[in-house]
């Protein structure tokens, strides 16, 4: 039961978790930077603060809002916040080392800790945040509404991973959402489609089996056997829960194929993915920000402590974790932009499926053009290939149902979820690497170490205009000026190693030709190709112009 205050003339105030509010509020007002004691806490008024108070009239479960008064000049606000049994406190934080201290404090007292973005204006955030609780109490014992948009996309991410046709149900058996299909769809599809609900007689039969008791039950899932004399097709089903809280459930007609053997495993994985945007829409507006997304976003850039989000999303955060970046390589440079973001909506919800499917605990987020996902609670021993595992499983499942090439780095796995940033940054250097090999899908640091650490070191020659050697770059201009080709000649007879045939071969030349290239490059820069560091230099200087000409 959920506590109330009595206010000053003996009227209930209840109150709302943080989680609601931050679902309404969140990006891009503030951030969370720690959540000590996890997100269910009941706020139940916003209050006001300065650095002039000595302490505030705060009460249990205040919202405090620090003016005034920037990082590390808050602490002594935040320890008052605390004591006087606030929940939150929204302060304007400085530099990183500030973001630090205050962390640490707001962990110490006990009490979330909530970054405003400096341009916020705090008039703003103060009505947005009594908005949001005078909203979530209103709303908090509403019916679940039909599941509209992404219900429809999880439907036909479904149905292209069990080779089936989906629908999705709510407790009452009304049809939320489905998805499209060119098979020939049996006589109960079409009555529940155009209904909008199953028809009664079935309805009662499947009550008498049985099958409703099971799919409220648990994740069990079920298979009902083909009825032709109802012109009904085979089917399977799963139950969407929260909790113990049946939502309602996810069928699958087979089609004019049998389903695919993956098929349970991928109704599990959308019946999780399915309840927690049940959830959203009792708790949240749909604009307002995916919560879970934002968690795994705060805890990568290291804006939330591990502890908070292992908290919200019942997981170990002593147990080993892997980071895997995902992203889209268009076929074609000129790719229609829109027909890509469909693809990459169509890819995002296929992780969702995968990795909900292997673990409750995972969180999937997309950052830019990358797509994230965090899989935590791993066993020691197998962390790496479970997470390598899953992740070749979707890579081939893509291949299937995307139709565009994905590229995927794999992050060393971390022992604890307070290391999951060192396995992002690996993912992401890894993705890197791989940005001009057409041919790699998977990879782990394994695979593309030395691929890594040639483009670390070009990205600080990049980034270090003293380290450029003005040789090559009048080797370039001299190329430009004359119409030549000296420097991709010198590149290719650096990479074959000074083999002549094999670099000629690659440039479709005759080695006689590529011989005068090199010697001639050679004159006009002065550089000394017997003396390896000039070589090795030589050889980073030309990688770099290439990366620059292709960025």
């Amino acid at each position: 039961m959920r506590d109330v205050e009595v206010d000053a003339v003996g009227v209930a105030v209840a109150g709302v978790p943080l989680r609601q509010l931050l679902i309404a509020v969140g990006e891009p007002l503030v951030d969370v930077l720690a959540a000590p004691r996890g997100f269910d806490v009941e706020v139940r008024d916003v209050v006001i603060v300065d650095p002039e108070e000595e302490s505030g009239s705060g009460r249990s479960g205040d919202f405090v809002l620090v003016i005034g008064a920037r990082g590390r000049a808050a602490v002594r606000l935040v320890r008052a916040a605390a004591r006087e049994g606030a929940v939150a406190v929204a302060v304007k934080v400085g530099p990183d080392s500030d973001v630090r201290v205050l962390r640490d404090t707001a962990i110490d007292c006990g009490i979330a800790l909530l970054g405003v973005r400096p341009e916020v204006r705090w008039e703003r955030l103060e009505s947005f945040a009594r908005s949001a609780i005078d909203n979530a109490r209103l709303t908090t014992d509403a019916d679940v509404g039909e599941a509209l948009g992404d219900l429809f996309s999880l439907a036909q991410t479904v149905a292209a991973m069990t080779d089936g046709i989906v629908s999705i149900e709510d407790t009452a058996s009304r049809v939320l959402a489905y998805s499209r299909s060119d098979d020939e769809v049996d006589e109960l599809r079409r009555l529940s489609i155009l209904g909008r609900q199953g028809p009664e007689p079935y309805l009662a039969m499947l009550r008498d089996w049985g099958v409703y008791q099971r799919l409220r039950a648990g994740e069990e899932v079920v298979r009902i056997d083909e009825r032709p004399d109802l012109g009904i097709r085979r089917r399977m089903a799963v139950g969407i829960h929260a909790g113990a809280q049946p939502l309602g459930s996810i069928w699958v007609q087979e089609s004019t194929r049998p389903l695919s053997e993956r098929s349970e495993r991928a109704l599990l994985g959308a019946a999780r993915v399915a309840a927690l945007q049940l959830v959203r829409q009792r708790t949240e507006a749909t604009a307002g920000p995916r919560f879970r997304e934002n968690l795994l976003a705060g805890l990568l850039d290291g804006r939330i402590d591990a502890q908070s989000v292992a908290d919200n999303i019942g997981a170990d955060a002593t147990k080993p974790a892997v980071v895997v970046v995902f992203t889209l390589r268009p076929s074609e440079p000129t790719a229609d932009r829109s027909e890509l973001e469909l693809q990459r909506a169509e890819m995002t919800s296929l992780i969702s499926v995968h990795a909900s499917a292997y673990r409750r605990s995972a969180l999937v987020t997309t950052i830019g053009s990358r797509v994230y996902v965090l899989l935590p609670d791993l066993a020691e021993r197998s962390a790496g290939s479970s997470a390598l595992s899953l992740t070749r499983e979707i890579v081939a499942a893509a291949h299937l149902h995307v139709r565009a090439r994905v590229q995927v780095g794999v992050g060393s796995a971390v022992r604890t979820l307070d290391e999951v940033a060192e396995s992002r940054n690996e993912a992401d250097r890894i993705l890197d690497a791989m940005t001009h090999d057409l041919h790699a899908e998977v990879a782990t640091i394994s695979d593309v170490r030395a691929q890594v650490v040639i483009s670390e070191l070009l990205t600080v020659l990049q980034g270090n205009e003293r380290f450029r050697d003005a040789r090559l770059t009048a080797l370039h201009e001299h190329d430009a000026e004359h119409g030549t080709g000296l420097a991709r000649s010198l590149l290719a007879y650096l990479e074959a190693f000074g083999d002549v045939r094999a670099a000629s071969d690659r440039l479709h030349v005759h080695p006689n030709t590529l011989r005068y290239r090199v010697r001639r490059a050679g004159e006009i820069t002065g550089i000394d190709l017997a003396n390896p560091s000039e070589r090795l230099n030589a050889h980073l200087q030309l990688l770099l112009a290439r990366r620059v000409r292709r960025s």
